[in-house]
């Protein structure tokens, strides 16, 4: 009898101990108190190495800012990987290949160079890893080299063209293109010629440069001899062509220019551009919100200087991530990030962005802006805000 009741103890404490466990592996399972491995690629130096570098302190900062500094969810500590693509493809797959074989991260962030980003893009499936897309902007990022595991918090080129086309595109006006000989360049060209010529504009040439290049005057001329009326410039990188436009006088000769306002950098190579129209992706006196204004206000702390282009860029992709893992109770096996993210609204410091489901491309405001003076550069000025729905991108992916 004794015996009996012993036996029945010992299975009833048995059964306890298994729902014990049972319970915790809800909670992380074979994970839990393991820290959550993030691999970050960005280009920290190289041509986009200012770039790279506001994604990089963006990003510390989102992670702080979403997890009210402990930068862990549900006991798991979050570590964060950092490599260096130098702006090549190359080397972007061999330190994407090192972040998820060697160090095993649960999720990819990056990367500055739309190459890089297409490039790594097939190992985020192959690994079965969500990759967190920030800055990169190639529509065929989230169109025709997408797969099921790509996020993007950076805009596409798509939501930049018609950021871009809003700002000048009306019936009748004639307009040329220069962009860099790659895919932030083409695409980027090939989804403001749409915008444009949706509104009534005219697309008459397409001139496109080195990507390395510093000396643009044959690019230009062919631009003058086409006669638009305006030139919409695309760049990325520090070889901008601002000095020579200036030079060869286009503005005198009756052409017009607009661009996406670039960082901060850029700007102070843009005095003679005061009064242009445009648009841009952010710039820190635009947005109006608690992100935002955190995000100011500690960048100047540890940084004595405004957050810049890419910074709130690098925030978002973090509290992308802090929130998705929130909803997954610290699981951060794929499945189950994507079925969190796949629609899912988060709070950044550009207001409110949503992952569409079709493409999980987050939608977001822009701004159209016009360069006023300023004390050391010309800032933009908001002309209006453009809605997430206003600069939706078409779904350009066959989703797999």
């Amino acid at each position: 009898m004794i015996r009996s009741h012993l036996r029945s103890a010992f299975i009833f404490l048995s059964l306890g101990a298994l729902l014990f466990v049972s319970a915790c592996s809800g909670q992380g399972g074979a994970d839990a108190g393991k820290p959550i491995k993030i691999g970050l690629l960005a280009s920290t130096t190289g041509a986009l190495e200012s770039y790279g570098k506001q994604t990089v302190n963006g990003f510390q900062l989102g992670l702080e800012y979403a997890t009210q500094g402990k930068k862990e969810i549900n006991g798991r500590k979050i570590e964060v990987i950092v490599e260096d693509t130098e702006t090549k493809a190359d080397v972007a797959v061999k330190k994407a290949t090192k972040l998820l074989e060697e160090d095993e991260v649960d999720i990819l962030v990056g990367s500055s160079s739309s190459a890089d980003t297409l490039a790594v893009l097939p190992l985020a499936q192959e690994y079965r890893k969500v990759m967190i897309v920030e800055p990169a902007v190639a529509d065929s990022i989230t169109g025709s080299d997408w797969n099921r595991y790509i996020f993007r918090t950076a805009r596409s080129s798509s939501q930049d063209a018609v950021a871009g086309a809003a700002a000048i595109a009306k019936p009748g006006v004639k307009i040329a293109t220069f962009a860099p000989d790659y895919a932030f360049g083409r695409d980027g060209v090939s989804a403001f010629k749409k915008a444009a010529e949706k509104r009534g504009a005219k697309v008459i040439h397409e001139e496109y440069a080195d990507p390395k290049a510093t000396d643009f005057t044959a690019n230009l001329q062919k631009i003058v001899n086409a006669k638009p009326d305006y030139l919409f410039v695309i760049w990325a990188g520090a070889n901008t062509p601002w000095n020579q436009i200036h030079d060869m006088k286009l503005a005198e000769r009756g052409i017009k220019i607009s661009t996406g306002v670039p960082d901060i950098a850029a700007l102070k190579t843009m005095q003679p551009l005061v009064g242009m129209e445009g648009f841009t992706v952010y710039y820190h006196t635009l947005p109006k919100n608690k992100v935002n204004d955190w995000l100011v206000s500690e960048h100047k702390k540890r940084f004595h200087s405004p957050p810049d282009l890419f910074t709130p860029g690098g925030m978002a992709a973090a509290i992308a991530a802090v929130e998705a893992l929130k909803k997954t109770g610290g699981d951060s096996t794929a499945d189950k990030l994507i079925s969190a993210m796949e629609g899912m609204s988060f709070e950044t410091p550009k207001g409110k962005m949503t992952f569409r489901k079709e493409d999980h491309q987050a939608l977001q405001t822009l701004y159209a802006v016009r360069l006023q003076k300023g004390t050391d550069y010309p800032a933009p000025e908001l002309i209006r805000e453009l809605s997430p729905d206003e600069t939706a991108p078409p779904i350009q992916n066959k989703k797999k």
